[in-house]
């Protein structure tokens, strides 16, 4: 591989795990169980399969069978098994599930796919629009809930 191509691979790693850091953070903030580490690795891991897939596609590019889409299809179903994991163990107990940290799992790993086809802009609007859902969305759902009578609970996000 030539070395400006691996530097490029490099930089996206590097992208990849920021902007997945930057989405953990504030459910670290938030005191959840998975935070800026499994956001950050995530979002790395996806971008590597896809890169990896995508590379050897380009090496292997006479076999016309060969398509990086499917293993990006792959890391989406792999990352909804952590979810579902996620979910599952931290519902027990208090009846709460982590839903919305498993989706924001969910996200960073299609942030990690998005640096990895070179799609920069995409992945940082992501980032940004997953950073506003747990902040901004949080304070609106509880306050909608304390208008409109639903019972609110910290553990509902």
């Amino acid at each position: 591989m030539h070395p400006i191509l691996q530097s490029e691979v490099v930089l996206e790693l590097i992208v990849a795990t920021v902007l997945g850091a930057v989405l953990g953070f504030e459910r670290s903030l938030a005191g959840k169980h998975a935070g800026m580490r499994t956001y950050a690795l995530v979002s790395m891991g996806s971008c590597l399969f896809t890169v990896a897939g995508t590379l050897a596609a380009f090496e292997l590019s006479i076999f016309s069978a060969i398509n990086p889409l499917l293993i990006a299809s792959s890391v989406v179903v792999g990352i909804g098994f952590i979810g579902a994991g996620l979910s599952a163990t931290h519902g027990e107990g208090n009846n709460h599930a982590e839903l919305t940290t498993a989706s924001g799992i969910w996200v960073a790993a299609g942030i990690g796919m998005a640096v990895a086809f070179g799609f920069y802009s995409i992945a940082i609007a992501a980032t940004l629009l997953g950073l506003l859902t747990f902040s901004l969305l949080a304070n609106v759902e509880r306050r909608l809930r304390l208008r409109f009578g639903a019972k609110y609970t910290e553990n509902n996000n």
